[in-house]
């Protein structure tokens, strides 16, 4: 007995036309794909490394200089050198009777290097002037020369000047001499050059100021120095 074969659909009844309905209609959202990790990535990445390699090499450079400084200090042992007026002696000490005053003065400045290795260059533009109460009796200048080291110079200065010379600045100056106790003052500016070694450094401006007590200042006299006071300092 034969049997019909079974559709391959299903009637639907009119029961259920009501509930028949399509399924929601669904929207495809594009995906993006972060590229964090992409090229973007990498280039912040090699920034940051030539960063880092600048810094190491920055410090590294820095450590060098300082290390290289400390051996140089180390093995020269730069010292301040010193100075003070070791002479001072009267040529022409002339007061005319318009209060104006003649001078001639010779001062001898004894400079000590006491460095092993460095050398000192006094250069052209230096200036050397004697001032009594304020007022400059003299002028005068270094000569050029070059100061080895572990050396002890006495450094000839020949100065000159005319001052004009009130009552009052007179008199004060004839009271000192009458007691034996003139105060003076030398002020040196004189550019020296550092030479260590072969190499010479930059040139810097040395200032000298050198206090000093005198008991006379006649020309026919030897000058005795009673007391003296030198401050130094320098500037480029």
């Amino acid at each position: 007995m034969d049997t019909a074969p079974k559709p391959k659909y299903v009637m639907l009844s009119d029961n259920h036309q009501g509930s028949l309905r399509p399924p929601p209609y669904r929207r495809h959202v594009p995906r993006y794909h972060s590229k964090a990790h992409g090229g973007g990535g990498g280039c912040a990445g090699c920034c940051l490394k030539c960063i880092c390699c600048c810094y190491c090499f920055l410090l590294f450079l820095i450590f060098s200089l300082f290390g290289l400084a400390y051996v140089l200090f180390s093995y020269y042992n730069p010292q301040i050198p010193s100075y003070k007026v070791s002479s001072f002696n009267v040529r022409v000490f002339d007061v005319k009777p318009d209060f104006s005053l003649y001078t001639e003065f010779i001062v001898i400045v004894t400079a000590d290097n006491p460095n092993q290795n460095i050398d000192f260059v006094y250069g052209k533009g230096s200036y050397v002037s004697v001032l009594y109460n304020q007022s400059v009796l003299c002028t005068g200048d270094i000569p050029n020369f070059r100061q080895p080291s572990k050396n002890v110079t006495d450094i000839s200065i020949s100065l000159t000047g005319k001052s004009e010379f009130g009552s009052g600045p007179q008199e004060a100056l004839m009271q000192n001499r009458h007691s034996g106790r003139i105060p003076l003052l030398v002020v040196v500016k004189v550019p020296v050059t550092i030479v260590i070694g072969r190499l010479s450094l930059k040139k810097v401006n040395v200032f000298v100021n050198c206090s000093l007590i005198v008991d006379n200042l006649s020309p026919d006299k030897k000058v005795g120095i009673l007391s003296t006071n030198s401050t130094y300092g320098a500037a480029l």
